[in-house]
């Protein structure tokens, strides 16, 4: 298991759908950002730094599963709690845990890579780097 950090969203009025539930792809895009800072917390530079000195250009998702719980509305203050709960040679499974106080929202478990970009146009996976499993650990 790695460290785990806390991601914190205030949900606004435009995050929700008619029936004033947050509409469900924020979660997505909230995980996506608790992901970043997760790293960015474990002392992880931002990715344009590590293009430049390893080719390292982000973790794109390549796998997602999630459960919704409990339904949040506008005013909701969310706590994401982020973790890699498995480090692989060339991906690794993030879990987040959508809180709001004691009660849980939303669980999802995703598979990212370290990617950089191929010759040629497109992306390709990378190791693990073991500078940042390390960081993270």
């Amino acid at each position: 298991m790695s460290k785990t950090v806390i991601y914190t969203v205030h949900v606004e009025f435009g995050d929700c759908d008619p029936a004033r539930i947050v509409w469900f792809p924020n979660f997505f895009r909230w995980n996506d950002a608790a992901s970043r800072h997760f790293f960015i917390s474990c002392g992880v530079p931002p990715w344009h730094e590590t293009e430049k000195s390893s080719g390292l250009i982000g973790t794109p998702l390549v796998d997602t599963q999630a459960s919704f719980v409990r339904a949040a509305s506008y005013g909701d203050v969310l706590q994401i709690h982020v973790q890699v709960s498995e480090w692989r040679s060339k991906s690794f499974v993030q879990h987040y845990r959508v809180m709001r106080g004691e009660e849980e929202i939303m669980h999802c478990q995703e598979v990212r890579i370290f990617a950089a970009v191929k010759e040629g146009g497109g992306i390709r996976a990378l190791p693990v780097p073991a500078d940042i499993r390390a960081l993270c650990s």
